[in-house]
């Protein structure tokens, strides 16, 4: 059982226990030494989100990092698939990212990829764990010269939208297109922008000021309101929300209408199959998925595969496939032909390109998959026992399953960054799924919050 790590890092409130510099310190120092090679100087990348508290997470990571002998490029503000697109196009030894994605601005947390670009797998963060709690972590060797320095890494920017527009092959453009862009205050600010206009589209910029407390504030994938009624209003062609550190979307289209990671997924992978671009024919999602997305693709001809919450889990089963395109209902999106982790920026480029070549709008292309009613609330709860031995929730979970029968289905279960319970389900019409599933809840809120 993993004492630090979550779905996807380290994450909490920053200042408290793990996100203490302390603790920083003793993650840039089990890095270090985890990552280290015999006759090979080192090399680690760390970018950051825009918090506030990242700088002090940052200071202490370089730190420990440093301290081991290793040296450090900082990269500043950085989407999260830039360090690792960056770790893996510079052969650097490890990438780190100060972020705690969607999460309120209280929040931070670090993530870790390998040289390859790839997030660490649960053996390492394990082992990683036992180097920070049980004290066990060798020393750097003595001496005035074992070192590292830290060197500010300028152009860390300009290299991932180089990156970020190879997704566009020469004889494609998106001028002619009006496109808004919602970048949370958070880490897409910059290249977010930046990429889109250098491929030809018009757009316009919302949330792209941050003051280091404003990120994902009533803005980015989690809030897309305000770009809704932004593209309505200037008759836009379609709009994205990224989160905080770049590695989800949120797309709407023309009529201002939410589009889901889900449906996303249907539009690339269609487009893909018709271009004989669909490795294996597979696609990955997880059990979170809509209903609507697996009859999608069953009528396409295209195997859907299904794995348990976490983009890491969906990567694991991605590679185990062959599959070039998986992801979650979240909008975080994985192209293995383009990247080795989720990026929202990428999934926007898609979804753009896709609308391009149809010669569609984006309502339309979404049509290809119907959403099945689905309601999901998170529950904020003291602590997490599992599910399973808390029989009232259990009775509450079996008696909606009952009455929805092959109509529906239910899923219950815990956020593996936040301290919240999430209950989904779907139904045949909105008003029962909507019902059954405050019904849940309320016994999740009762016996957990």
């Amino acid at each position: 059982m993993k004492r630090l790590f979550g779905t996807d890092g380290i994450r909490g409130l920053a200042n408290e226990y793990p996100m203490t510099s302390e603790m920083a310190l003793k993650i840039g120092r089990a890095t270090a030494h985890l990552f280290r090679r015999q006759g090979h100087k080192t090399r680690i990348i760390i970018g950051r989100d825009t918090r506030i508290s990242g700088h002090m997470l940052e200071h202490a990571l370089v730190s420990g990092i440093c301290s081991m002998g290793a040296d450090v490029l900082l990269a500043g503000v950085l989407p999260t698939p830039g360090v690792a697109f960056i770790t893996r196009d510079m052969h650097l030894d490890a990438g780190i990212m100060i972020s705690a994605s969607h999460n309120p601005s209280p929040d931070n947390g670090i993530k870790i990829f390998k040289g390859d670009g790839f997030k660490l797998s649960d053996e390492m963060e394990l082992e990683m764990e036992q180097l920070i709690l049980e004290n066990n972590m060798p020393t750097a060797s003595n001496g005035p010269h074992a070192f590292g320095r830290a060197y500010p890494f300028e152009d860390a920017c300009a290299r991932y939208v180089t990156l970020l527009k190879q997704v566009v092959s020469k004889d494609q453009t998106m001028e002619g297109l009006n496109i808004v862009l919602d970048c949370a205050n958070g880490a897409t600010f910059q290249v977010a922008p930046a990429t889109f206009t250098e491929l030809g589209a018009t757009i316009k910029t919302l949330f792209a000021e941050p003051d280091g407390t404003n990120i994902n504030l009533k803005c980015g994938s989690e809030h897309p309101e305000a770009l809704c009624g932004e593209v309505v209003k200037r008759k836009a062609d379609a709009g994205f929300a990224f989160d905080g550190d770049g590695d989800r979307v949120t797309a709407v289209d023309e009529r201002g209408n939410i589009v889901t990671g889900d449906q996303m997924l249907a539009i690339c992978a269609k487009v893909m199959k018709e271009q004989n671009q669909l490795t294996n024919n597979v696609v990955v999602s997880t059990v979170m998925s809509n209903t609507g997305l697996g009859l999608t693709l069953k009528e396409l001809g295209i195997e859907h595969v299904t794995t348990q919450v976490g983009d890491r889990y969906v990567l694991q089963e991605m590679l185990a496939r062959g599959a070039c395109i998986g992801g979650e209902d979240s909008g975080h999106m994985i192209f293995l032909d383009h990247h080795s982790t989720g990026d929202g920026i990428i999934t926007a480029i898609r979804i753009v390109i896709a609308m391009k070549r149809a010669g569609k709008p984006l309502s339309e292309l979404a049509k290809a998959m119907r959403v099945f009613p689905q309601r999901l609330i998170n529950v904020a709860v003291r602590d997490k026992p599992p599910i399973e031995s808390v029989p009232e929730i259990v009775a509450a979970v079996e008696g909606v399953k009952r009455v929805l029968g092959d109509g529906g289905r239910v899923l219950v279960r815990y956020s593996g960054t936040q301290p919240m319970c999430r209950v989904m389900v779907e139904g045949p019409v909105p008003e029962e799924t909507e019902r059954y599933c405050k019904q849940i809840a309320d016994v999740v809120r009762e016996k957990l919050s």
